[in-house]
């Protein structure tokens, strides 16, 4: 099923053995638009690191009382690589922290999960199975993270020039995929929100917060209103690809 981003903030977190914290923002990767870690608030408890928690890890949530369950222990999140609060997310930090999980590189494959096309049912996540550990001593590439409580926040503009703001994200909970961006149409439809999908974005300012859609404003405000107060099921998503001319896959 679709989920708001932003819905799942505040979601308790819980490892094998206690509760570690609460969820309080997803990094996602900006070429494929796939969430690739949870960021954990965890109180006093590891004040001053960044805590990240990879998808791979996160078990079936229980969506009514809001807690994730993490096939994690408390102690091996304490023990794991540590990352400074504010520092960014590198990709040698990214290798250390997966190997120090024992997680497949997400970045080695041609599925939106390195050898997997998705991150459900991995129950303890192990190394993918032909995939070889990263040459040493070769350059190591930096990842393209970003933070979505962050565009949340950015401005989408239309292919013919009109911007509006962008209230949330919209994830696929199976795979992590972002498939839509809740644009606030409030100048081109009062009181109006929404759904554009992520395969019509063509780039992103970062600098000037920015998402540059290939569609127009007609195409935006005209396509199915969204309802931030219903779910985003299946009926609803294959309307908005029969609207935008793409089969749900």
């Amino acid at each position: 099923m679709l989920r708001s981003i932003l819905s799942l903030k505040g979601y308790t977190l819980a490892a094998t053995d206690d509760t570690i914290g609460h969820c309080r923002d997803f990094l996602f990767d900006d070429r494929d638009w796939v969430v690739r870690y949870m960021v954990a608030d965890t109180g006093g408890w590891l004040s001053g690191r960044k805590v990240l928690i990879s998808p791979l890890a996160l078990l079936e949530p229980d969506w009514a009382t809001q807690r994730f369950p993490v096939a994690m222990t408390s102690r091996q999140i304490e023990e794991s690589p540590s990352l400074d609060e504010h520092a960014p997310v590198s990709r040698q930090y990214e290798i250390d922290y997966h190997r120090f999980f024992s997680l497949p590189f997400y970045w080695v494959g041609s599925e939106l999960w390195g050898s997997y096309p998705d991150p459900n049912g991995i129950i303890r996540p192990v190394p993918a199975q032909g995939q070889e550990p990263e040459p040493e001593g070769e350059e190591v590439k930096e990842g393209h993270l970003r933070s979505c409580k962050e565009v949340a926040g950015y401005h989408i503009e239309a292919s013919d020039g009109g911007t509006e703001p962008i209230d949330d994200l919209i994830v696929d909970d199976s795979r992590w995929a972002i498939r839509f961006l809740v644009a606030n149409t409030r100048r081109w439809l009062p009181g109006g929100q929404v759904l554009v999908p992520t395969h019509g974005i063509e780039s992103v300012d970062w600098t000037d917060q920015v998402v540059k859609s290939t569609l127009t404003v007609e195409e935006i405000k005209n396509s199915p209103p969204y309802d931030p107060k219903l779910p985003v099921n299946v009926e609803f998503e294959q309307r908005l690809y029969d609207y935008y001319g793409r089969p749900r896959s």
